[in-house]
């Protein structure tokens, strides 16, 4: 078996029935920290799903950690030092180190806001990944 592992999460409607955190006293319904069932040694991964008027009732920034968030259903907002972004379907957040962040689910909001929380603490990537390999010649699987 090759270096892979792989872990189903459940579709975007069964996240908000998930309770954890990266510990208990920090564990919340609607959230799952991905990276604590999986063998991760660069990026961490969240699922998260908050209901309409719910927020996260905390600010927080990282010194070494970059977050990504992609947002895929719901509409919320997010704290990002003295500003205010809107989020919903298809908005992508990247906060950098030493910016402190917050975010909420819009009262209003059709729906849950559900999103992921990609963070990386690791080298500055390449601007290709110059690491890769090609088999043009490998058959696909399928």
């Amino acid at each position: 078996m090759g270096d892979y592992e792989v872990v189903n999460i459940g579709g975007l409607d069964q996240w908000r029935a998930f309770h954890g955190g990266f510990d208990a006293a920090r564990s919340r319904d609607g959230r799952r920290v991905v990276d604590h069932e999986l063998t991760m040694q660069y990026i961490g991964m969240t699922a998260n799903a908050l209901e309409p008027g719910e927020e996260a009732g905390y600010w927080h920034a990282h010194a070494r950690i970059e977050e990504l968030y992609v947002f895929l259903a719901g509409t919320g907002q997010m704290g990002l030092d003295n500003d205010v972004v809107e989020v919903g379907p298809g908005t992508v957040v990247r906060v950098g180190q030493g910016v402190w962040r917050t975010w909420r689910a819009r009262p209003d909001s059709d729906g849950q806001l559900r999103w992921l929380c990609i963070r990386s603490g690791g080298e500055p990537l390449p601007k290709l990944p110059d690491d890769s390999k090609r088999d043009p010649d490998r058959p696909a699987p399928w």
